[in-house]
């Protein structure tokens, strides 16, 4: 009866004779939103005892990152830009700690638009107990800023430079924890893995063609301004760019330690650097990317995300989908791990294969006591590669365009080069070309230092006038609580007066 009631209904709606037509379209559906989903990770790791340093990790992304981390025994500090008290990590963090059962989830005040804030919560950190780090995830600097379309001249021209701001200040956060935690990585252990990792947004190709327009502009003459999209694919190109230099400027540095198990001395020659520096890419998530765009956050919905949403639940990634990228550059062995359990397998199979030759070595026969047994190798292994931009799993090659060289004639050139050769220090970065190359990088690196003094100086006036307005509200206070307590003992003196005149 129930399957005839069934068969009924779904006759009416659809008659047997379209059931092939929604058939192959199901079909092509399921098809289409597999594939848009991505590859998902085949890497896996156990992350007990490692301490990963999230930022944005009440984003949406943030929020799987930080499950997907926890249940993996990682060691998470969230910065939050919220205080401790607020309703977000005050309910989250315990909600988080009984589901995934890792009680080493933790939550640290920490307003990444401010660097006074930042220098503060670093400056806590590094002065701790316990300052060992692991991993810093850069996940702020996903979500997308500002709307496609809004009405209004100069309303929108201030709302354009109200995004810009946040752009850069997202920006120069990252850099600035950077710089300021990377005293911390540096003492580590050389044996250690350290994972830094930007999570930048999608549209970093829409940015190719203005990029050297970018890299000729200074302060006095900024960039023009751009679309939406080519500005946020700015900011992610840049960030790309500055992580592939800062792995330049890592390998460049001296051997800081030798290795634990080796009885050599600490080497003064630039090595690769256990340090390792990447970008991910999630690819265009529904509520980290369309949806800000549609003007659709946290504080409230819009009527284009609903009136866009089937396709968007077709045509865009889940947050679950998009974190694919990022714990597959989490997981990946790093070069210099797999270079020693290549060495430590190659070693541990010709113990085994000489006690084997000496355990039968009295019964064997005479043709094969005499024959060597070749070692076996550890099979080939995909490893991290240093300063890449990773976008579904996998290394994504960018020719980032240079901005054009003057041109300089033959003296002025000679004088150049020599002055260069000059300056130029013993461990300099090596020009490997990629994302720009050497040049690129000191750029966008100087780009950075440049801004980073500019915002931190408007902060400083910004937190001078906040302390001068608490300091005169509390003047006021007090002259206020003054009065009031004049006002209260005058009745009362009066009448002490009185009762002393009656006696």
């Amino acid at each position: 009866m129930v399957l005839q009631l069934v068969y009924g209904a779904v006759t009416t709606v659809i008659p047997v004779k379209y059931w092939p037509h929604a058939l192959v379209i199901s079909t092509t559906l399921a098809v289409i939103y597999a594939y848009i989903q991505g590859r998902q990770t085949t890497r896996e790791r156990d992350l007990h005892a490692r301490v990963i340093l999230l930022t944005g990790p009440f984003t949406p992304l943030g929020l799987v990152a930080l499950t997907a981390l926890a249940k993996r025994g990682a060691h998470v500090i969230a910065l939050s830009p919220y205080s401790l008290s607020h309703p977000i990590p005050a309910l989250l963090l315990p909600l988080l700690r009984s589901t995934t059962n890792n009680e080493n989830i933790f939550a640290e005040e920490c307003d990444l638009d401010s660097p006074t804030s930042i220098r503060k919560f670093c400056t806590a950190f590094l002065t701790g107990q316990e300052t060992r780090l692991d991993a810093l995830v850069f996940a702020h600097e996903y979500p997308s800023i500002g709307r496609i379309w809004f009405f209004g001249g100069k309303a929108r021209r201030d709302k354009e430079e109200r995004e810009q701001t946040q752009r850069e200040t997202r920006s120069l956060a990252s850099f600035l924890l950077t710089t300021l935690l990377l005293p911390a990585l540096l003492v580590a252990p050389v044996e250690r893995d350290i994972r830094i990792v930007h999570v930048v947004n999608p549209f970093y190709a829409a940015a190719l063609p203005t990029f050297p327009a970018f890299l000729n502009s200074t302060a006095a003459s900024p960039p023009p301004s751009q679309p939406l999209v080519m500005s946020e694919g700015l900011r992610a190109l840049r960030a790309v760019v500055l992580t592939r230099h800062l792995q330049r400027i890592l390998d460049s540095l001296p051997n800081r330690a030798a290795d634990s198990r080796s009885k050599s001395e600490p080497s003064a020659e630039p090595h690769p650097s256990n340090i390792l520096s990447v970008a991910a890419c999630p690819g265009i998530s529904r509520r980290d990317t369309v949806a800000p765009l549609l003007g659709a956050t946290e504080n409230g919905w819009s009527l284009a995300y609903f009136v866009f949403l089937f396709p968007l639940l077709l045509l865009t990634k889940t947050s679950g989908a998009a974190l694919q990228t990022l714990l597959h550059v989490l997981f990946l062995p790093t070069p210099f791990k797999r270079a020693q359990a290549k060495v430590d397998a190659a070693a541990d199979e010709e113990r085994k294969a000489e006690e084997e030759r000496a355990a039968t070595a009295e019964t064997a026969k005479a043709e094969v006591e005499g024959r060597d047994e070749e070692p076996k190798r550890a099979g080939n292994v995909e490893v991290l590669k240093p300063g890449a931009l990773y976008r579904e799993c996998a290394v994504v090659p960018l020719d980032v365009p240079r901005p054009p060289a003057p041109v300089l004639d033959e003296k002025d050139r000679k004088a150049k080069a020599k002055k260069s050769k000059e300056e130029l220090p013993e461990t300099a970065p090596e020009d490997d070309e990629e994302y720009g190359g050497e040049a690129v990088g000191r750029a966008v690196w100087e780009w950075y230092e440049a801004r980073l003094k500019t915002w931190e100086a408007l902060d400083a006036e910004r937190v001078k006038a906040a302390e001068e307005a608490a300091a005169l509200e509390k003047a006021e206070t007090n002259v206020q609580e003054a009065s009031i307590a004049e006002v209260q003992e005058a009745p009362a003196a009066s009448a002490s007066t009185a009762s002393v005149q009656t006696a």
